[in-house]
């Protein structure tokens, strides 16, 4: 059976791209959220073996999807992703993000990096 990824991301185009690339490449199974409302709500409903959140985002953000996955889904790995830096970065690792990817994404360093984090379930070190 495949693992499931639910990503979280307002982008259309990026998100598309991720889940494509994931479901292909790395065959998982992908889910996805355009804001942090409806990634929340389908944590609620579905189980994920990781889950992959932008940092900036409508409603609720990245880092509040962090705060709240950590609390009630301690060992669901979670790989925030940001196009603002080094300090939304720190703040992301505060948080206990598993693992924090800067925009642009490079896809085979994390089809890598994801799998690590599924094996392993949660933090690999990077």
């Amino acid at each position: 059976m495949s693992r499931k990824i639910l990503i979280i991301e307002d982008d259309d185009n990026l998100r598309t791209q991720l889940a494509e690339y994931l479901s292909l490449k790395g065959g998982y199974q992908v889910e996805e959220a355009e804001d942090g409302l409806k990634g929340l709500e389908k944590l609620k409903n579905e189980p994920f073996d990781l889950v992959i959140t932008d940092i900036t985002m409508p409603y609720i953000s990245g880092i509040g999807i962090i705060t709240i996955l950590k609390r009630e889904n301690p060992d669901i790995p979670v790989v925030a992703i940001t196009g603002y830096g080094a300090e939304v970065e720190n703040l992301a690792q505060e948080k206990e993000a598993d693992a924090v990817l800067s925009k642009p994404i490079e896809t085979e360093k994390m089809l890598k990096l994801l799998e690590g984090l599924i094996s392993k379930g949660g933090k690999n070190g990077s």
